[in-house]
């Protein structure tokens, strides 16, 4: 005997039917037997742990290479964090030097097509990207899961990665994560999923050629967010133009080796030494030639822009809808996330409504490795709350300066070497608190250069939101759906 009853509100489950001694009624929900059994009829329900066994995906785990290597290189060391919308993050938290790839590199052996897939972290496990030609090299932390299509296996990377981004699966993750110790996992549970694969042949290259098509656009895209910020510098020609390694800021939190200062030319109490760097204040003096210089407390005073921060709705919000909340993990690669992390009810969003609109800039405030990373919203983001730990900047005057070429500015290096300088501990956070302010943007003098630095960034930025947007209708289309209702979406976050 089975469950019995209809929904996930309340069934009955014999004690024979209990799988490995777990004991958690959303293990078993009803709802989802039932929708794989109907699946049945137009899909090949593969189970991933079968896939492994019978080598068509080979399946390994990453490494915990310590704190004491962060920051040692530029060589990104990808965490959980770092994987949305289908692909890795152009701006990963921390950076390893190329000895300690070296010591991890042949181990962990990533390629071009591999899927990573979180396995811990709460609202994260099951995010899934693509490894591009754009993200190698990099070294992977435990908490994600690297599959890797075998040349036997009878479904295509791509197809893999709609069919783990289907609702269906979703849903099962959600059922299947536990906390072990202090995080949520999905342990060794990821090998009971059952993936729908479309009987319809036709209908399962289609997806595999759509998803191919999307992947690759939007790293080549992608590739233009991580050189139009050195385009903005002056430090390439041309956003098609290849950063060399000497180009890259060094990522080490260790500052400047040595330097003097007059205790008369401390700000504000401030004695935190990187704070003075002089090595920025020289690049900015060399920017000077060709750029001008303007602090953003300068932009606000003189209203050509203004600024906000958001609100906490506590805990108890999160999951009572599908209004997004954002918060500050929930921004990657100047966009937001498909799925962000919390989701709240209409009646939260109404009474909690917040002044948003397209072009509004979003900037993280607070969070360690996240404080400067930026987004900018389109008109299919505006429908959401933002948490406080979020600045939001709005250009009132756009004949002075284009939203879209103060994104960029915002990214450049100088401008993000400076957040990091200005960035100081309150309580147990990392912020930049009112410090934002203080942070001076290099605008190019030419005029058509900041003309030609908006509008690509904004072809740039459009293109990619309606790609990613459209990673969530393939993922419901692999499952032979045209769109999902709002209780089963709701059902999918709170599941």
């Amino acid at each position: 005997m089975s469950a019995t009853a209809q929904d996930h509100i309340g069934f009955k489950l014999c004690l024979s039917d209990i799988n490995r001694g777990i004991f958690l009624p959303k293990y078993y929900n009803p709802e989802i037997t039932g929708r794989l059994q109907a699946l049945r009829k137009t899909h090949n329900l593969a189970l991933l742990g079968e896939l492994i066994e019978k080598n068509y995906v080979s399946v390994s785990a990453g490494d915990e290479i310590g704190k004491m290597a962060y920051g040692t290189g530029s060589i990104p060391f990808i965490r959980t964090s770092d994987i949305s919308n289908w692909e890795i993050k152009t701006d990963a938290k921390q950076g390893v030097s190329e000895e300690i790839y070296e010591d991890y590199a042949k181990k962990q052996d990533v390629k071009v097509g591999d899927i990573l897939f979180v396995r811990d972290g709460t609202y994260l496990i099951g995010q899934i990207a693509l490894v591009t030609s754009n993200d190698l090299p990099f070294l992977y932390q435990s908490h994600i899961l690297k599959l890797r299509v075998l040349p036997k296996s009878p479904i295509s990377a791509s197809l893999l990665m709609a069919s783990l981004s289907s609702p269906i699966v979703k849903r099962q993750i959600r059922c299947k994560q536990f906390t072990a110790d202090i995080i949520d996992t999905i342990g060794d549970r990821y090998k009971e999923l059952a993936l729908p694969i479309p009987k319809e042949i036709k209908v399962a290259e289609k997806i595999t050629k759509e998803v191919d098509d999307l992947i690759s656009e939007r790293a080549r895209l992608c590739d233009k967010i991580r050189t139009i910020p050195y385009w903005v510098e002056g430090l390439i020609n041309s956003p098609d133009d290849n950063i060399s390694a000497e180009l890259i800021p060094e990522t080490s939190e260790k500052g400047n080796i040595g330097f003097m200062r007059k205790f008369s030319s401390i700000t504000n109490g401030i004695f935190i030494p990187k704070y003075y760097d002089p090595l920025l204040k020289e690049k900015l003096k060399i920017l000077s030639k060709t750029h001008t210089l303007v602090s953003i407390a300068e932009l606000v005073k003189n209203k050509i822009i203004s600024w906000g921060t958001g609100i906490e709705i506590g805990k108890m919000a999160y999951g009572t809808g599908s209004i997004p909340f954002i918060r500050t993990s929930d921004i990657s690669n100047w966009e937001l996330k498909g799925d962000p992390k919390q989701a709240v009810s209409a009646e939260i969003y109404e009474s909690n409504k917040q002044d948003v609109q397209a072009g509004d800039i979003f900037v993280v405030r607070d969070g360690t490795y996240l404080v400067g990373t930026s987004c900018i919203l389109t008109d299919r983001d505006t429908k959401i709350l933002y948490c406080g730990g979020l600045y939001k900047f709005r250009v009132e005057n756009t004949d002075e300066i284009d939203p879209y070429l103060l994104l960029a500015l915002l990214n450049s290096p100088i401008v993000r070497r400076q957040m990091r300088a200005k960035q100081f501990t309150r309580d147990i956070i990392d912020t930049l608190g009112k410090r934002i302010f203080e942070v001076i943007l290099p605008i190019p003098k030419d005029a058509d250069l900041r003309k030609q630095i908006a509008s690509k960034t904004r072809q740039v930025i459009t293109t990619r939101v309606q790609l990613r947007d459209r990673t969530k209708e393939i993922a419901i289309e692999v499952e032979g759906v045209d769109s999902l209702p709002l209780e089963e979406t709701e059902i999918i976050e709170t599941a």
